[in-house]
C-alpha cells in the first residue's frame, strides 16, 4: 500500500512542478514581448543598452526553464540518471538571477524606465522563485560525494591528450592569426563561422598575438574551445567600461553564453583602469564551462562568473574591487589571485557573490589556491542577501586583513550570507581576528568542506572528465 501511495505522490509532485515550470516559461516569453515595446520610446543610450540586456537575459531564462522542463519529463519517464538534480537546480538558480541583472543595467539612469520593467518582471521572478523553492524541498536529500580521482578510469586517452597536446599536434577546426597565417585574422570571425548548436567540440586555435576585439559568444555557440599559445602570449584585449555608457554586463572583453565552453592558455584583459569603475575582462554564462591556464586581468569587476556551473584550474585573476563577482556556481582550483592598486579610499575586495535566494545552488569555492595581496585586502563582501563564498586549503599573504571579510553596507546580509574558511595557511590566514557575523563559519571538519568540492558543488564528475582538464573531485588534506 505504502509503495503505491509513494509513487502516486511523486508523480503528482512532478506534474505540479511541470505545470509551474510551464507557467514560468510563458510568463518569461510575455515579459520579452513587453520589454521589446519599450524600445520604441525615445530613451538614452544606456537605457537602450539595458533593454537589449534584458531581452537577452530573459531569453537565457526561457532556455533554462525549457531545459528544466525537459529534465522533469525524463524523471517522469523513469530515467534514473543521478545528475538531473544538479542540472535542474543549476538552471533554475540561473533563471532566477537573470531578471536582477536586467534591472542592474539601469544603474546610472533616472530609473523611471526601470520601474516599469521591474513591474513586468515581478511575476516571472516570483514564479521561478516558487518553482525553485518547491523543487528544493522535494530534493533536500544529501548526495553522496563521489570518490576523488585525478583522471577518472573511464576517461579516454584522447581526452587526456587534448589537455597535454601542443596546438600544433591537435586536431583543430580553425586557426586565428593576427599576421594572416591562419584561416581568420580575428577571433570574432572564427566564432561567427563556427557551427551553431554543435554537439561536437569545435576547436579554435588562436595563435600568439594581441587581439583587440570584444567577443560575444551567444547561446547558440555551444561546445566551442579556444586554445591559445599561453598566458601573455595569446591575449584578447578590450577597454569597454561603465563610464562610456555600457552596462556592466556589456563591458566584457569576452562573453561566453553557449554551453560547454572551454578555454586554455590565454589571457582575457580589460585595460580600462580603476578610474573607469566596472570593466569586465571575462563574463561567463556558459553551463559546464572550464578554463585552464588562463589569465583574467582587470581592475573593478574583472571576472563576472554570472551564472551556471564553471570551473577554473591554474588560472590567474587580477583586480581591485569585487573582481570575482556574479551568481554562478564556480570552483577555482590551483589558481593565483593578485590584488592591484585601487583608487584612493577604495577597499580591495576579492569576491562579491550574488546569491539572492537560499534555494539557489550557487556560490564561489576557492580551493588549493593562492591569494597574493599587494594591498590591504578583504576576501569578500555580500553583494546579495544569501552571498556564499568559501576559501579552502588556500595560501593567504600578509596583507589579507585580520577581519577577513567586509560589510556591503551596515548589517545587510550578515545573518543570511554563508562565508567559510577551511584549513587556509600563510600570514593572512589567522582566524583569531576574523569577523563574528552569524553567517561566517570556520569549518573544522572535512565533511562540511567537502560540500564545496568539484564533485558535489558543481556536479563535476558528470562533465569535467570530458573536457580533458585535470581536476580534484574532493578535498586534498
Amino acid at each position: 500500500m505504502h509503495a503505491e501511495v509513494e509513487i502516486a505522490g511523486s508523480s503528482n509532485r512532478t506534474s505540479v512542478l511541470s505545470a509551474a515550470l510551464r507557467a514560468s516559461l510563458n510568463e518569461a516569453i510575455q515579459a520579452i514581448d513587453m520589454i521589446t515595446k519599450f524600445n520604441s520610446l525615445s530613451i538614452s543610450y544606456r537605457e537602450q543598452m539595458a533593454i537589449e540586456d534584458c531581452k537577452e537575459l530573459l531569453d537565457f531564462s526561457v532556455s533554462e526553464l525549457a531545459w528544466s522542463l525537459g529534465e522533469i519529463k525524463k524523471i517522469r519517464a523513469g530515467d534514473k540518471n543521478l545528475h538531473y538534480h544538479g542540472n535542474i537546480k543549476a538552471w533554475l538558480s540561473a533563471a532566477l538571477s537573470n531578471q536582477d541583472t536586467c534591472l542592474e543595467g539601469f544603474e546610472g539612469t533616472d530609473r523611471r524606465l526601470e520601474s516599469f520593467i521591474r513591474g513586468s518582471l515581478r511575476q516571472v521572478t516570483q514564479l521561478i522563485g516558487n518553482v525553485l523553492a518547491m523543487y528544493s524541498e522535494l530534493h533536500s536529500l544529501p548526495l553522496k560525494p563521489p570518490p576523488s580521482t585525478e583522471f577518472p578510469k573511464w576517461m579516454t586517452e584522447g581526452d587526456q591528450e587534448l589537455l597535454k597536446a601542443k596546438p600544433a599536434h591537435m586536431h583543430v577546426d580553425a586557426i586565428v592569426a593576427v599576421d594572416g597565417s591562419g584561416h581568420y585574422q580575428t577571433i570574432t570571425e572564427a566564432v561567427y563561422y563556427a557551427p551553431s548548436h554543435s554537439n561536437r567540440r569545435h576547436i579554435i586555435y588562436v595563435k600568439k598575438g594581441v587581439y583587440r576585439e570584444n567577443i560575444d559568444m551567444k547561446k547558440k555557440k555551444t561546445n566551442i574551445m579556444f586554445v591559445g599559445d599561453g598566458i601573455g602570449e595569446t591575449v584578447v584585449e578590450g577597454n569597454r567600461h561603465f563610464m562610456q555608457g555600457w552596462t556592466t554586463f556589456r563591458t566584457a572583453t569576452v562573453a561566453v553564453s553557449g554551453k560547454g565552453f572551454i578555454a586554455r592558455d590565454m589571457t582575457f584583459r580589460n585595460t580600462a583602469g580603476p578610474e573607469n569603475h566596472q570593466a569586465v575582462a571575462l563574463r561567463v554564462d556558459s553551463d559546464q564551462s572550464a578554463f585552464y591556464r588562463c589569465s583574467m586581468e582587470g581592475y573593478q569587476d574583472t571576472l563576472y562568473a554570472h551564472s551556471l556551473r564553471q570551473f577554473y584550474r591554474e588560472c590567474d585573476v587580477y583586480g581591485t574591487i569585487d573582481f570575482i563577482f556574479g551568481n554562478g556556481a564556480a570552483v577555482l582550483q590551483h589558481c593565483r589571485i593578485y590584488t592591484r592598486v585601487p583608487l584612493p579610499l577604495q577597499k580591495v575586495t576579492i569576491t562579491a557573490q550574488g546569491r539572492k535566494s537560499p534555494h539557489q545552488s550557487t556560490g564561489f569555492s576557492i580551493q588549493d589556491s593562492f591569494v597574493f595581496a599587494t594591498q590591504p585586502t578583504y576576501l569578500g563582501r555580500p553583494w546579495k542577501q544569501y552571498s556564499r563564498t568559501v576559501f579552502m586549503n588556500t595560501y593567504m599573504g600578509a596583507l589579507v586583513q585580520p577581519r577577513g571579510w567586509l560589510e556591503w553596507y551596515g548589517n545587510f546580509a550578515l545573518n543570511t550570507l554563508w562565508y567559510g574558511e577551511y584549513r587556509n595557511y600563510g600570514p593572512g590566514a589567522s582566524l583569531s581576528g576574523r569577523i563574528k557575523w552569524p553567517g561566517y563559519h570556520i569549518m573544522r571538519d572535512a565533511s562540511a568542506a567537502s560540500f564545496f568540492t568539484v564533485g558535489r558543488f558543481i556536479d563535476g564528475m558528470s562533465w569535467l572528465p570530458a573536457t580533458g582538464i585535470k581536476f580534484t573531485a574532493g578535498l586534498i588534506n
